[in-house]
């Protein structure tokens, strides 16, 4: 599944994004555990010079349900983040599946834990993020697939469609949780 998203750090308050956002559906607010590996062994999966990721492998519990998933980042000419191709499933345990990833030689390179307030339109879905560590993020995804020629076009109309909320934003983000908090932690 391509995703195709903008993340953004709020400047404002959690309360004023929040009632911002009052006016689209509530799905609900979930505990999210994210933890990204690296390998000695998967140079694909090791931040390069930069400290990018241009492949992530992720564990997710969230809700009490676990799921692995396996990223692919594309890049526009500037070498600006794009989309994804993601690839994910759930699993029987989180914590199981840390094991067997430990014992596979995988290592643990960034774990998020972050609670996700969920809300939706038709074309969207915007979810609110507080990290813990990091801030308060808005995310927002583009529910339909799209061809890899309109892209570009998609992320403008995501742009648009922030701009009509009454939220502060920093900057867009051009890389996503797992570099912001490697940066932040100094390990890349």
């Amino acid at each position: 599944m391509k995703e195709i998203e903008i993340l953004i750090e709020i400047k404002s308050d959690k309360e004023t994004a929040q009632k911002a956002l009052e006016q689209f559906e509530f799905v609900g607010a979930k505990e999210v555990i994210d933890v990204y590996f690296t390998s000695p062994f998967r140079k694909d999966l090791q931040p390069d010079e930069s400290g990018r990721l241009n492949n992530c492998y992720r564990i997710r519990s969230k809700d009490g349900k676990a799921s692995v998933a396996y990223k692919v980042d594309h890049f526009d000419n500037s070498m600006r983040w794009s989309h994804s191709d993601e690839y994910e499933t759930e699993i029987g345990d989180f914590t199981t599946a840390l094991e067997i990833n430990r014992h596979l030689g995988f290592e643990e390179l960034v774990r998020i834990d972050n609670t996700k307030y969920t809300y939706m339109t038709p074309d969207y879905e915007i979810v609110l993020e507080d990290v813990k560590n990091l801030g308060l993020f808005i995310e927002v995804e583009k529910l339909t697939q799209v061809s890899d020629d309109k892209v570009a076009k998609t992320k403008e109309e995501i742009r648009s469609f922030l701009k009509t909320l009454n939220i502060e934003y920093g900057e867009e983000q051009s890389a996503g949780k797992p570099e912001l908090m490697m940066r932040k932690s100094k390990i890349a």
